[in-house]
């Protein structure tokens, strides 16, 4: 185990043989670090905090503090980290709270650039790239493989459907569909199909040429929501992702970007 003598360690962290806690790290109780995690140095973390194999934790970053909401009351809550991510500089990871199911979770093979920010009882598939200085407020949660550009905000309670791709500096304040391609400037709109994202990913054609009827039925067809879903339901083949897109509308509760 290799632990640099400036480290300071609480007596029931539990550490993983082959991790590596660099200089003036501090780990405080009931933090546990898998095998072959490495924390470069300068981080600081509270348990109850779990953080999986394989990871880097690069300088300066804050994991598993208390949540800034003003309702917490220093109940026991966690974070969840799961493996292979890489964690960049000033990113802040923030324990749950009792509102929010109490867990913070984080899962594989994520990108987080600097400065990013995820707040108490986030939930963050896998395969995300967050660019630097993404804000995130609390109960957000992010599907797998979504690209969050960077600066961009996301009000608490949205969800960012998975596969999607949005644009740097967006103000994010509904629900982003999955598949899509979304950008704000001063109003978030969604553009179409994320169709260079999914060809890249595998997504047969068919499925893509689904994918791009649907949203231009949503967004360029001056339909409302549900006559846009009608119209899906009537011209489209069916598809699995077609399906999961038009769950994700019928279950939003803060309306979807279109």
């Amino acid at each position: 185990m290799a632990i640099h003598p400036t480290a300071i360690l609480d007596p029931s962290a539990r550490i993983a043989d082959s991790a590596d806690i660099g200089p003036y790290c501090i780990l405080g109780a009931d933090v546990e670090i898998g095998a072959r995690t490495r924390l470069m140095a300068n981080l600081y973390i509270e348990g109850p905090t779990s953080i999986g194999e394989d990871n880097v934790f690069y300088p300066y970053s804050t994991v598993g503090v208390a949540p800034q909401d003003l309702k917490y009351r220093g109940e026991r809550a966690e974070t969840r980290i799961g493996n292979r991510n890489q964690i960049r500089e000033f990113v802040t990871i923030h324990r749950g709270t009792q509102g929010g199911g109490l867990v913070t979770s984080i899962g594989d093979d994520n990108l987080l650039m600097a400065y990013v920010h995820v707040a108490h009882d986030a939930r963050i598939a896998g395969h995300t790239v967050l660019a630097n200085g993404v804000t995130m407020g609390g109960h957000v949660s992010i599907g797998e493989f979504a690209v969050v550009g960077a600066f961009s905000g996301i009000h608490q309670f949205c969800r960012i459907g998975r596969h999607s791709m949005i644009g740097g500096y967006s103000v994010v304040t509904q629900d982003v569909l999955p598949f899509a391609m979304t950008v704000s400037e001063r109003e978030i709109k969604t553009f179409g199909a994320n169709l260079i994202g999914l060809e890249r990913r595998g997504f047969p054609e068919a499925t893509r040429n689904g994918l791009r009827q649907a949203f231009r039925l949503l967004t360029h067809a001056g339909l409302n929501t549900s006559q846009a879903v009608e119209r899906i339901r009537a011209e489209v083949e069916p598809l699995p992702e077609l399906d999961e897109l038009l769950a994700f509308i019928a279950s939003s509760t803060r309306g979807i970007v279109k």
